[in-house]
């Protein structure tokens, strides 16, 4: 079969090559893939500067957004022939910190995790693959041509979760809530915030293309002016961070109101300096309260919640965020930005 990969740490090594066919295990589905999604972690990969292959192997089949249609399946196991399913990501260590013999395997603390696609499993851009039963999710057959956004979906749903969970220490009804980036993962995070019945605004420096219309679709707020413009106007409760531009951030930190949350989801890049009132920062967040918490990955259950909230969502919506379908001979142009992307989806059908 036809499979997309790259040589781990080696620049300019993505290649479609023929790869051999999964075999299923016992308590294995056989999955024909159809199509996954393209995110910064594959491109940092395919540009070398991360990514493990599987033991005693030199090259790793990327790919851990997922879509598969199950072809063979294990009698018992919940799944038929026909299912719509996307295999999770990430696998606990197999002699496992605290959180992963919980089921809480994003918060992995020995770090000896592996993840589909990314390190030392292979992924799932390839015309089929085999997943655990265990670690397959189900998705809503009316789904098909955007079920691929169910793991990014996931991120936001525990980014929520986390939100809440922090929250919870005291009393906490949010109103407003400020998503900076307007990406795949931001404007998830605003649907997710729009189906919650809060007031959401969205952040991102564009004023063309589809995002400012996508936001309005939601009956969401867009703006492109400076964050401390921003939070000044709507002093958020709630601040989902999907930039990783430190400006943002800090901005974002220093802008909610009281007993304001802000979840970091941005993965910012190394090396960039920035100046900042460290102590205005520290003195805002120890009188009012304020919390500011990283999250990244996600578990079963922040899997199925997405699956939840993708079938509750207007699915013509859902299309217009994948602005770009690449096949699979073609994967190469999928890791080249055009104008207007917004999640580029390699098909593998």
């Amino acid at each position: 079969m036809r499979a997309l990969t790259v040589h781990p740490a080696t620049a300019r090594s993505l290649e479609v090559c023929d790869v051999p066919d999964p075999v299923r295990g016992e308590h294995e589905l056989l999955v024909d893939g159809l199509a996954v999604g393209v995110c910064g972690t594959d491109k940092e990969i395919v540009a070398g500067e991360y990514g493990w292959a599987p033991p005693g192997e030199d090259r790793l089949v990327i790919g851990h957004e997922s879509l598969g249609r199950v072809r063979e399946a294990p009698a018992g196991s919940g799944f038929e022939a026909g299912d719509l399913v996307v295999g999770v990501v990430r696998r606990p260590d197999p002699e496992p910190c605290g959180a992963c013999a919980r089921g809480e395997f994003d918060m992995c603390r020995n770090g000896r995790y592996t993840e589909r696609g990314i390190k030392e499993r292979h992924g799932y851009a390839s015309q089929s693959w085999s997943v655990e039963c265990d670690y397959a999710v189900g998705v809503d057959p009316g789904l098909e041509r955007v079920g691929v956004l169910l793991e990014p979906t996931s991120v936001v749903a525990k980014a929520w979760e986390q939100v809440v969970r922090v929250g919870g220490r005291s009393w906490f009804e949010p109103r407003r809530v400020l998503v900076t980036g307007a990406g795949p993962i931001g404007l998830l995070a605003a649907l997710l915030g729009v189906q919650r019945g809060l007031e959401v605004h969205v952040l991102d420096r564009v004023t063309s293309g589809p995002k400012p219309g996508l936001v309005a679709d939601l009956g969401a707020t867009y703006h492109s002016e400076d964050v401390d413009q921003v939070t000044s106007a709507i002093q958020p409760d709630v601040v989902i961070e999907a930039t990783g531009a430190g400006a943002v951030v800090f901005g974002a930190m220093a802008g909610t109101a009281k007993y304001g949350i802000v979840c970091l989801t941005g993965v910012s890049p190394q090396g960039r300096k920035l100046s900042v009132d460290a102590g205005t920062i520290n003195r805002e967040l120890v009188l009012e309260n304020d919390v500011v918490v990283g999250s990244v990955n996600a578990n079963l259950r922040h899997y199925r919640h997405a699956a939840d909230a993708l079938a509750q969502a207007e699915r013509s919506w859902l299309e217009r965020l994948i602005t770009r379908r690449v096949p699979l001979e073609r994967a190469g142009e999928a890791f080249t930005a055009q104008e207007g992307d917004i999640k580029v989806v390699i098909e593998l059908a």
